[in-house]
């Protein structure tokens, strides 16, 4: 099925401007005014459900991709929207616990220092990158543009696995360590 291109045009208009909304928010409460009020003990739970959520993602990016290996279509569809899902849940959570709570600095010395920053770098700058490419990714299996869907699906995939795992990462080194 062929998209046209006019409507592909505007749908990814739309994937631009939710990209840029949703990196300038989070730029902004990473980097802007920090909260002048104590977060509660619900906002306190918010990075270790974050994390779960990151968790979640990856485990069913990782079914989706076998599911889509062994042909059973439905299971992947089933497991990329749900992904989607749970991705667009961590970044609800992970807005509101910012936006109240700020940024938690990073109290670890010594060398896990040199192994945090270059992994809290790659992850923010990935997770910036995956919106754009899975709303692409996903808007081209909607619409039955498969051979483009798998094109960017290659690169999609090993991406937003990344971000998510390494989102569990940051948050064992940041909350646990």
């Amino acid at each position: 099925m062929s998209v046209p291109a006019g409507g592909d045009r505007s749908a990814l208009g739309a994937i631009g401007v939710v990209s840029l909304a949703v990196v300038a928010v989070v730029g902004y409460l990473l980097l802007g005014e920090k909260p002048q009020t104590e977060a509660g003990a619900g906002v306190a739970a918010l990075p270790l459900l974050n994390a779960c959520l990151n968790a979640t993602s990856a485990a069913l990016l990782t079914a989706g991709w076998v599911f889509i290996r062994r042909r059973r279509v439905t299971a992947h569809k089933t497991c990329m929207v749900s992904a989607l899902v749970v991705s667009t849940a961590f970044l609800i959570s992970y807005v509101t616990y910012h936006s109240l709570a700020g940024s938690r600095p990073f109290g670890g010395v010594g060398w896990i220092r040199a192994v945090y920053f270059p992994l809290l770098i790659s992850h923010i700058v990935l997770a910036a990158v995956i919106v754009p490419l899975a709303l692409t990714t996903v808007y081209r299996a909607l619409r039955g543009d498969f051979a483009r869907h798998r094109r960017i699906a290659r690169f999609t995939l090993p991406i937003w696995l990344y971000v998510s795992v390494t989102g569990v990462l940051v948050y064992w080194m940041l909350y646990r360590l």
